[in-house]
């Protein structure tokens, strides 16, 4: 007669045993994204901190009279040069000047996605990468095999030093963008009242 007990243990055993190396590589690759994300962070806050100090209430004023290279960041830049274009031609109708802002926002917040599942997908293929080999051992331990034990043991610690490294940098860089995406949406907002009713916005 079958033991069912035995049965599923078998497979979960299985199961969580091949999961090792698909979680292994998932953390090298989560490792690389987040070098390559610190970088380009590194390169927009360079920038970012280039730009000139300016004034809240002097803001308004530069982006109407077209006085604002050096105050905006390129993704701002890019939007308000973009709506410029589309004011030379013909009017367009408030839903065209809408689904521009909405675009614009959405693919914003969409380039911050990556990092939101790196923030939770790190320390959970970390403790994942952890859990597994730390099976392993205990079943060694039983056996006598301290060389067995201490080799998994190695591996799922350094598993998840590196699932929290990736999961702490994504964190880190995931609520700095998410400032600065907050903060040009409200210049491109600005800009956006500003270009489409130049003449109610001159009034006081």
């Amino acid at each position: 007669m079958i033991d069912i007990g035995s049965f599923f243990s078998t497979i979960i055993y299985l199961i969580s045993s091949s999961l090792l190396y698909p979680a292994q590589a998932l953390l090298v690759v989560g490792f690389l994204c987040a070098v390559l994300y610190a970088g380009a962070f590194c390169a927009e806050w360079l920038e970012r901190h280039r730009l000139k100090p300016c004034p809240a209430e002097a803001l308004p004023e530069a982006i109407a009279n077209g006085n604002d290279a050096g105050l905006l960041p390129h993704r701002v830049k890019n939007y308000v040069a973009r709506l410029r274009r589309l004011l030379e031609g013909q009017k367009p109708t408030d839903t065209q000047i809408e689904n521009l802002v909405q675009d614009a926002t959405l693919s914003w917040w969409k380039s911050m996605d990556r990092l939101r599942i790196m923030v939770r997908l790190g320390p959970s293929l970390g403790l994942m990468g952890t859990l597994i080999p730390m099976g392993t051992g205990l079943a060694s331990l039983g056996t006598g095999d301290m060389t067995r034990l201490s080799s998994d043991l190695v591996v799922a610690f350094t598993n998840t030093a590196v699932g929290l490294a990736v999961g702490m940098t994504a964190y880190c860089l995931y609520t700095i963008k998410r400032r600065w995406i907050e903060e040009d949406i409200k210049n491109m907002e600005l800009a956006t009242e500003l270009l489409t009713n130049p003449r109610e916005s001159d009034q006081p």
